[in-house]
């Protein structure tokens, strides 16, 4: 699971949060900003037996050494940067751009054994580029080593069939966010995986090799609880 669904407890009590989703039955979880949370991470990794194969850090136009260094003393094999505003998602030159930072940064994370990839929002939907969307234009950019992590959510939110979209996308793709909910900006709609109206067993089969991450950015009830139901979801389906 992506541990920012639970980001209030995990600031309140690392370890114990850990611990907690480790019971639900998980054994690997995606951090966030994982530099924030120093040897708590570490240590609450260690105790409850999980292990983080991603996590999502910023690190694009940044420092990238103590970034890979530390990715690599916590097992993490990729680090994939959230985010890049819209702003420049817009024209060829500017994802051109993003996606010369994006191969540069795996060059150094190569050093470490570590691999680089991209989390997309709607925005990078949204835009067109020589008459594909701006994520598809800037996968064909990036060199072979850097990889794609697809949010499904928001890949329908920006106007798009997330299955087509990872048919088109293959192989880049080595991880997905699962998440449900009626497709809108609000993320307080988001809901637990199978209550919503996404296509979740038609995505996962798009790309099944691709790691399947549980997430919710926000929700009006529990998000831990959503959390356990999602997961139930998906393991009655075959599918965790």
């Amino acid at each position: 699971m992506q541990l920012y669904t639970v980001r209030e407890l995990l600031t309140d009590d690392t370890v114990g949060t850990l611990k907690r989703i480790a019971d639900l039955g998980f054994t690997q979880v995606e951090p966030f900003a994982f530099l924030s949370f120093g040897d708590d991470l570490r240590r609450g990794l260690e105790e409850a037996g999980l292990s983080a194969p991603t996590t999502h850090q910023g690190f694009i136009g940044g420092d990238l050494e103590p970034v890979f260094e530390a990715a690599k003393a916590l097992g993490i094999e990729t680090v994939i940067d959230p985010y890049v505003a819209p702003e420049r998602w817009q024209t060829a030159e500017s994802v051109d751009e993003i996606a010369a930072q994006l191969n540069e940064a795996a060059e150094v994370a190569a050093r470490y054994g570590v691999r680089v990839g991209y989390h997309n929002h709607a925005h990078e939907l949204e835009s067109t580029i020589d008459g594909v969307t701006a994520l598809e234009y800037f996968a064909g950019k990036l060199a072979p080593e850097v990889v794609l992590e697809v949010d499904t959510y928001w890949v329908a939110v920006g106007g798009h069939d997330p299955v087509e979209l990872l048919g088109t996308l293959g192989d880049r793709v080595v991880a997905l966010h699962i998440k449900d909910g009626p497709g809108t900006t609000e993320t307080k709609d988001q809901v637990a995986v199978g209550q919503g109206s996404l296509p979740i067993e038609q995505i996962i089969a798009a790309a099944p090799a691709a790691l399947r991450v549980i997430e919710l950015d926000d929700s009006r009830g529990d998000r831990f609880e959503a959390v356990a139901d999602s997961f139930a979801f998906l393991t009655s389906k075959g599918l965790a």
